[in-house]
This record gives structure tokens, C-alpha cells and sequence, in this order.
């Protein structure tokens, strides 16, 4: 009952956040882009400190280890993605010296910039796939970075599943929750992944499903996890607290970020709004899921 379990919120989440950010980036929900950013932030906030960690400091291991692995964690993921970004700004370094030597260097210099401060994964998710195909010289292909996005996509969503599986072991309800956090989180980085993808092809249906097949992977780390985890159940907490790292390295390095502009008081004001709501209603749900823990 857990595997089959997991294997359906893998599933939703892996293919389910690449059709979302298909909607997105591709332009038909693309005015709701910034309110689902807050609600993701404040998800993921809410399930790493109110369901992630609680669960994990319930165990006999020292609180001092899992701290350690929580700030071991938060640093492996800085270093991954400044790893990221250096290999995706050499990619586009060499894509303009082959396929656009005769571009204004104003706009390289912008381009570069643009890459090194997002990252493929941070492109500003209200920027379309199609702004981002017109960058492809005549729609011709940039090369093999789509693959390398692709690969990258694939690695990354083997971890997620691995991570849904760890706290669907430790309760059922939690393995839920993850899983939404995951497929919240997941929208954004899949909608540069289809920005990038698509201009390598130009065509919007090969990029989702492309990205759909990376997305699928969540499933195989999925029953991967279960196992692992089953097999390693003495060192849940620590799966657990891992995911918690995750879930806050994307909440204040990627999401928070995006939403750090200028803005009125109106757009404020509704920024603050759904990231209350993703908090509230990740809490309501790790209320419910205590007292029914209770019972």
C-alpha cells in the first residue's frame, strides 16, 4: 500500500509540475506566476520547520547531528549549484562565440549576466519559453545543453522521490504533504528547464514531453527510496532532515529571491498573502495529521 503510494505521488509530482509550468511558461496561467511563487515559499517553509523537522527531533538521535546534517546539507546544496551555474555559464560562454559571433556585445554581456544570477532552474519564471527561443539564432539548435539541462533534471528528480519515499515510511499524511511541496517547488525550475529545452528544438511538445520524461524519474527514486529507506529505518531522521534542508535551500535561494523586487503596496501585499497562505495551509494539514497521529 506505501509503495503503490509513493509511486502515485511521484508520479504526480515529477509529470504533474512539468505540465504546470507548461501552462505557466507557455503563457496561460502566466498572471498567476508570482502568487504561486509566495504559496511555494511558504509551503516549503512551512513543511521543512512545522512537519520535516518535528518529525525527525522526535527520534532518540542527538538534535547536535541532525543540526550538523541540516548546515552539512544547506552547504552541499550551495556547492551544487554554484557547480550548476559555472557549467551553465561556460555552456552559454561557448554557445555565443559559435552560433551568434555577430551579436551586439551589450546584449552577451546582459545574456551572461541574466544566466549567472538565475541559473537554468532560476530563470524568472513570468519570462516566456518563447522570449527565451528567440535567443536561438534563426530557431537553429544551441547545442547540447538541452540534454545537459535534461540530465541534470533527471538527477535532481531521482533525489525528490528518494525524499517523498523517506516521509511516506514515517507516516503517510507527511509522504502527502512532501509530495505537494515537491511538485510546488518543482514548477518553477521546470519552466526554465522547458525555456531551455524548447530553444534548443523549437517546438513546445517535444520539450514537454521531454521534461516529462526527466520529471518521470521522480518515480523510479520513489521505489529506490522505499527500499533504501526500509531497509536503513534507523536513519530516517536524517532522510528526513535532508528533505527539510532541500525544501529551505529552495524556499531562500531560489523562490524568496524572485520575489525580492520593487513592488506597490497592493502587489506587496499580495505577495504576503499567499506566502500566509502556503504557511496556513501546510500547518491546518500538519494539525490535522497530529490529531489523527493521536487517535
Amino acid at each position: 500500500m506505501t509503495l503503490t503510494a509513493i509511486i502515485l505521488a511521484t508520479l504526480a509530482a515529477g509529470i504533474g509540475s512539468v505540465w504546470l509550468a507548461a501552462l505557466l511558461g507557455f503563457g496561460l496561467l502566466a498572471r498567476y506566476t508570482q502568487h504561486m511563487l509566495s504559496l511555494a515559499a511558504g509551503a516549503l517553509l512551512a513543511t521543512s520547520f512545522m512537519l520535516l523537522l518535528p518529525e525527525a527531533f522526535e527520534s532518540d538521535v542527538e538534535p547536535q547531528l541532525l543540526f550538523a546534517t541540516v548546515l552539512g546539507f544547506l552547504i552541499f546544496f550551495f556547492l551544487l549549484d554554484k557547480a550548476e551555474l559555472w557549467h551553465h555559464g561556460h555552456e552559454h560562454h561557448h554557445g555565443h562565440h559559435h552560433d551568434h559571433p555577430h551579436d551586439h556585445p551589450h546584449d552577451q554581456s546582459h545574456d551572461q549576466s541574466h544566466d549567472q544570477s538565475h541559473g537554468h532552474h532560476k530563470v524568472h519564471p513570468s519570462e516566456s519559453a518563447s522570449h527565451r527561443a528567440d535567443h536561438a539564432h534563426g530557431g537553429q539548435p544551441l547545442g547540447s545543453g538541452g540534454w545537459a539541462v535534461l540530465a541534470g533534471d533527471s538527477l535532481h528528480c531521482f533525489a525528490d522521490g528518494v525524499l517523498i519515499a523517506s516521509a511516506f515510511v514515517a507516516d503517510m499524511g507527511l509522504g502527502v504533504l512532501a509530495a505537494m511541496a515537491v511538485l510546488l517547488h518543482e514548477v518553477p525550475h521546470h519552466m526554465g528547464d522547458l525555456a531551455v529545452v524548447r530553444a534548443t528544438s523549437n517546438n513546445r511538445r517535444a520539450a514537454i514531453i521531454k521534461v516529462s520524461m526527466a520529471g518521470s524519474v521522480t518515480a523510479l527514486g520513489g521505489v529506490v527510496g522505499f527500499f533504501l529507506v526500509d531497509q536503513l529505518h534507523s536513519h530516517l531522521p536524517y532522510f528526513l532532515v535532508v528533505a527539510a534542508s532541500s525544501f529551505m535551500y529552495v524556499a531562500l535561494a531560489d523562490l524568496i529571491p524572485q520575489l525580492q523586487r520593487k513592488l506597490s503596496l497592493r502587489e506587496t501585499g499580495a505577495q504576503l498573502f499567499w506566502l500566509a497562505l502556503g504557511l496556513a495551509l501546510v500547518s491546518v494539514a500538519a494539525h490535522i495529521a497530529h490529531s489523527g497521529h493521536a487517535h
